[in-house]
């Protein structure tokens, strides 16, 4: 029984799992999004979500931490310049998992993580819709204005 084991080990040594999440997340970062197995992925979502929320505070620490964790300066680049200003309103769930079915060779189950905001066809259709103000069923009383008759019209004109 696994009580209490919060950490997919991935059938790995520690240090070999850090370096493959280190590597996905950059390669998620760099290209958005990323083909793998439902388990890696739901790894790396833990692993690059933390990293993402330190990128929307830029400072000299939150560079330094997040470097510490993917060790490769052109993904911490483009995390704290352009992921950041994409997710800056976003209070969290950066990343999205969807299922893709099983793999060819070994049946596994596939999944394709992606960055959220970076996806415009899920994106477009929230775009388009306006948000529109909720308004009671009771409409409000106009005052009613007696119809103008034409001998009316008429005495006005003149």
């Amino acid at each position: 029984m696994r009580h209490g084991k919060k950490v997919n080990h991935l059938g790995r040594q520690t240090a070999h799992r850090k370096a493959m999440l280190a590597n996905m997340a950059c390669s998620l970062i760099e290209h958005k999004r990323i083909n793998t197995t439902v388990a890696k992925a739901k790894a790396l979502k833990q692993f690059v979500e933390p990293l993402i929320t330190k990128a929307k505070n830029d400072t000299t620490h939150n560079r330094r931490i997040v470097f510490g964790r993917i060790r490769q300066k052109e993904a911490v680049t483009e995390l704290f310049k352009e992921v950041s200003v994409k997710v800056g309103d976003r209070p969290g769930g950066y990343t999205r998992i969807i299922k893709l079915g099983n793999r060819l060779g070994d049946n596994a189950d596939m999944a394709m993580i992606e960055l959220v905001d970076y996806n415009e066809i899920y994106n477009a259709g929230k775009a388009v819709k306006k948000k529109t103000t909720r308004r009671s069923r009771r409409g409000t009383s106009k005052p009613t204005v007696a119809p103008v008759t034409t001998t009316e019209a008429k005495k006005e004109e003149e």
